[in-house]
């Protein structure tokens, strides 16, 4: 309900609270124990896809593990949970205490007493989207993990098949090894070798982007500066390139895992946002009341009459303006005295036409550029200049 005047703007809704608990926490839970058995449990086992003897992009050395990268799980973790945490909050406090139209809203849930301002619920909103979407994405990438179980460029340094055993003459006469016990290296290693495409970190990173810049360029309102958003959403993408370009260096991911982790990332954000958040909008209040008809200003009803201008009367006047400026001003200031002189008899004692001699002036001068109609008494009067007036008639 939108109030005037400038007080609050109240919206009643007693589904936020039973949505919220049953519904969207429900969701959430799910969402994190399917991420947890993806990552942490032998619930989905990964498929061994095979490997070509002597095949020299899955022959890279061991790059060691995870947490001796230049980009860690940790610092990526930390990353893309802190940075659009951190912005997200900014953004709101700043944009809620320098907007005072931010002030006027409150939701009612319960009563009078039990309401969110909007700045409680957009950062729910926004932040509690954002952790649906990171889940989201960890479930994306290590179903395509599991599911394609494609390998590492260092796959046969950790899997150290025999190749004496196997068959496998150098090339070009080598063998497809589809049996996994041909690998005689620590099965833990090989089977994390085996998940490389899409790559996690990249598709958490490129989520994380995207989900921030789209923020910063949506809600931020920095005037007087236009490099400012565009610096900020560079420096925003320039971590989320780096990860990548280090996966690769590292030779933990190829750079097909790469792109294919940033286009499931930023996919998902960019899902999020059109489609859930409503590019980070507030839901468009109603439109404002209109004052009844009642309320408007009597008018006398006059005649309405349209503006007819005859060709006659239009190459008459330009002809009598060309050959006898002098005699058309003085015709011309007659007709309005005679205007005027009738107006104020309309306007005398007794009579009931009409009650301002100065209405028809007004209603003139306040009439629309494009309507095609003139307000005039019931009984105009008509003032044709031509060459053949002389006097008043």
């Amino acid at each position: 309900m939108a109030m005037a005047g400038g007080k609050q703007e109240l919206k009643r809704s007693i589904t936020i609270i039973p949505c919220f608990v049953f519904v969207e926490l429900g969701i959430m839970a799910g969402t994190v124990v399917l991420a947890y058995h993806f990552e942490y449990s032998d619930t989905f086992p990964v498929h061994f896809q095979g490997f070509f003897c002597y095949d020299n992009t899955l022959a890279k050395p061991y790059p060691g593990p995870e947490d001796s990268s230049r980009a860690p799980p940790v610092l990526v973790y930390s990353l893309v949970t802190a940075v659009p945490t951190i912005t997200i909050l900014v953004g709101e406090l700043a944009a809620f205490f320098f907007q005072p139209t931010r002030h006027k809203e409150k939701t009612i849930t319960s009563g009078e007493c039990c309401y969110f301002n909007p700045l409680l619920r957009r950062m729910i909103r926004f932040l509690g989207v954002y952790s649906f979407g990171l889940f989201t994405t960890t479930i994306f990438a290590n179903a395509g993990q599991v599911v394609t179980g494609n390998q590492t460029p260092h796959f046969l340094s950790v899997c150290q098949p025999n190749y004496t055993v196997l068959g496998c003459q150098p090339p070009p006469g080598t063998i497809y090894v589809t049996d996994k016990a041909a690998c005689t290296g620590n099965p833990l290693l090989v089977t994390a070798a085996c998940k490389a495409f899409p790559s996690k970190d990249a598709a958490l990173s490129a989520y994380a982007v995207a989900y921030t810049v789209m923020y910063v360029t949506l809600v931020f309102q920095l005037k007087g500066s236009r490099l400012a958003k565009p610096s900020l959403c560079l420096a925003l993408l320039g971590p989320a390139f780096l990860v990548g370009v280090v996966r690769v260096a590292e030779y933990r991911n190829h750079w097909s895992d790469v792109l294919a982790g940033f286009l499931t990332g930023g996919a998902i954000a960019i899902f999020l946002v059109t489609c859930v958040v409503n590019n980070f909008q507030s839901p468009v209040s109603s439109a404002k009341e209109v004052s009844p008809p009642e309320n408007l200003p009597s008018v006398p009803v006059l005649g309405l009459l349209p503006c007819v201008d005859s060709s006659l009367n239009k190459l008459s006047v330009a002809q009598q303006v060309r050959d006898t400026p002098e005699e058309f001003s003085t015709l011309l200031s007659r007709g309005l005295e005679r205007q005027l002189a009738r107006s104020l008899h309309l306007a005398a004692p007794g009579s009931a036409t009409m009650t301002h001699p100065y209405e028809i002036t007004e209603l003139c001068s306040q009439r629309p550029p494009d309507s095609q109609f003139c307000l005039f008494p019931s009984t105009p009067d008509v003032l044709i200049p031509s060459r053949s007036v002389t006097s008043e008639v």
